[in-house]
């Protein structure tokens, strides 16, 4: 039974339960601990801006409704043109995501760079949810400038994230990541 008195079926479950009691001093949250894993997803720079015909996040809002006019205004603050990933570069960031997994101990379930967004199923016990996210956008950053110098922006500043809690939610977002990037929703 959990604090709230609902049986825990899943020992794993039950495990991160009795940690979370013994560690909320440390101002880990109990979100934080509770998941299994982190499902992020960012884009390329310039592919997404608010208002796209797509729909779009808007910050504290959620999923918004597309906007002709707001996406030409956003199109005109743009700093650079908008980044398209080729084989070679979606190579070389899904080697640094891997890469950068491991310097951290932290699980890589699936991962699939795109040439205009990133998916990553991560663990990455007692992190905040963006943390790995931001942390895969920068380590990315560097080793793409490497290639291309004078671009500065290659991803949006933001991005989406969200908890994984069980079993089954880990087992979708990695066959969405690694299967269904090709499928029609």
């Amino acid at each position: 039974m959990n604090r709230c008195g609902q049986r825990i079926d899943e020992p794993l479950l039950a495990l991160r339960a009795n940690w979370l009691r013994g560690n909320l001093w440390r101002g880990v949250t109990e979100a934080t601990l509770m998941a299994i894993a982190y499902f992020s997803t960012w884009t390329t720079y310039g592919t997404w801006l608010p208002g796209d015909e797509r729909g779009w996040f808007a910050p504290g809002q959620g999923l918004a409704d597309p906007d002709a006019l707001r996406r030409w205004m956003a199109s005109l603050c743009m700093a650079e043109t908008s980044v398209s990933l080729d084989l070679s570069r979606r190579s070389l960031v899904q080697a640094v995501i891997a890469d950068h997994c491991r310097l951290r101990g932290w699980s890589l379930h699936a991962v699939n760079c795109r040439t205009n967004h990133v998916h990553v199923v991560v663990f990455a016990p007692g992190e905040p949810i963006a943390r790995p996210r931001e942390q895969f956008k920068s380590w990315t950053t560097r080793k793409l400038k490497a290639d291309c110098p004078s671009r500065h922006n290659w991803w949006t500043e933001r991005g989406w994230d969200a908890y994984l809690d069980n079993d089954r939610a880990l087992h979708d977002a990695v066959a969405y990541v690694l299967e269904g990037q090709d499928q029609p929703r």
